[in-house]
């Protein structure tokens, strides 16, 4: 989240999924073992704090827009997210979407749920699916603000990276 509190920039699409100027917010992550993993590279500076963000959890919420760039019904079942056959989640992650679909195994033990009944519903099949762990709503920053708004946070991990954005998707708005 840039430090005036906006989790993308404006004017997000297919083109800019952080919106103009987001990309700058995930500039200290990029260098990272945890990220370069992710794009199937090697190396990479010391990633304590950003494998932290990932470690230790039983299961994902995302939002649709996390899970990829498609608006409306699915235009087909070939789309399976930003990250590849191995996403970096390792564990069952449900997305927040209005357009029912099959879920998705993928290697590494992450199975894409997808979620039409609501938040409430979502967190309620994530933590079933957690057992003892703890669930993680992952973004993006419409779906952490629901969550926020609905109180059913106990823990918040913000990377807060030195950028000013001054307009975009704020993750406090209305709260």
């Amino acid at each position: 989240v840039s430090v005036d509190g906006f989790g993308a920039g404006p004017d997000q699409s297919l083109e800019h999924p952080l919106g103009k100027g987001g990309p700058e917010l995930m500039r200290w992550f990029f260098p990272t073992r945890a990220f370069r993993s992710m794009i199937g590279q090697e190396g990479g500076t010391d990633d304590r704090f950003a494998d932290a963000g990932m470690a230790g959890f039983g299961a994902f919420i995302l939002g649709r827009n996390m899970f990829g760039p498609i608006r409306g019904e699915w235009p087909d079942e070939t789309w399976k997210g930003w990250w590849g056959d191995n996403p970096p989640y390792h564990a069952p992650t449900f997305i927040l979407t209005h357009h029912a679909r099959a879920p998705i195994v993928m290697e590494g033990g992450t199975t894409f749920h997808f979620v039409t009944d609501g938040i409430e519903a979502a967190l309620d099949q994530a933590r079933a699916a957690a057992g003892d762990s703890d669930v993680k709503i992952g973004g993006g920053v419409s779906t952490v603000r629901q969550y926020l708004l609905a109180g059913a946070i106990d823990e918040l991990h913000l990377a807060v990276s030195p950028v000013v954005l001054g307009r975009g998707e704020h993750l406090f708005a209305d709260i």
